[in-house]
């Protein structure tokens, strides 16, 4: 139905991120969107302001809050699944753009064209490295989070997620990991100090 658009992304919240992992905190894809809007913003910003490298931290931030909405209708499928066979993987993405697609019959007719680049992800090469980069150290920071609580549920995918940051060989993420990563491992108390 034309017009639902907004309310399908608002139920967003509704769905659970991490289906397989027992978490002390429970998250979801609205949160982890927001989290990777914010992450993907201070990557461009980061990569433009102390790199000295051309970046748009509004872009990036924009193509963060949109690429996980196919979510809203597909669901989360957890990672080892969904890479687990690359023909699965394929038949996914097929699912991931039929979801898309329907989303977009959401909206009017002449809001289709503002929001139909970010729901397809087509943007630039540099803007979908940081929203990658950013969702990874989203992905990171939970785990961080959740082994702080004691649950060693999430220490294999620490350090999976820590070696992939590493790996995207991203100056900005590496600046982000030694400068703003250890904050995330402090009590409230201690942000202060």
């Amino acid at each position: 139905m034309e017009g639902t658009f907004f309310a399908y992304l608002a139920r967003m919240r509704y769905i659970r991120r991490w289906g397989l992992m027992r978490s002390t905190e429970p998250e979801n894809v609205q949160e982890h969107s927001h989290m990777v809007a914010v992450l993907a913003h201070a990557l461009a910003v980061i990569r433009r302001d102390v790199m000295g490298v051309p970046a748009d931290p509004e872009r990036a931030a924009t193509a963060a809050l949109f690429h996980d909405a196919p979510e809203i209708l597909t669901g989360d499928l957890p990672t080892p699944v969904k890479y687990f066979d690359p023909e699965l993987r394929a038949a996914y993405g097929r699912v991931e753009e039929l979801s898309v697609e329907k989303l977009l019959t959401l909206l009017p007719e002449e809001l289709r064209p503002a929001y139909a680049p970010w729901l397809r992800e087509e943007y630039d090469g540099e803007t979908r490295a940081l929203v990658k980069a950013a969702d990874k150290l989203s992905a990171h920071i939970k785990c961080l989070e959740e082994l702080k609580t004691g649950n060693l549920e999430f220490r294999k995918a620490a350090a999976q997620t820590r070696l992939a940051l590493e790996e995207m060989n991203l100056p900005e993420v590496d600046y982000f990991l030694e400068h703003f990563l250890p904050g995330f491992q402090l009590t409230l108390d201690e942000l202060d100090r």
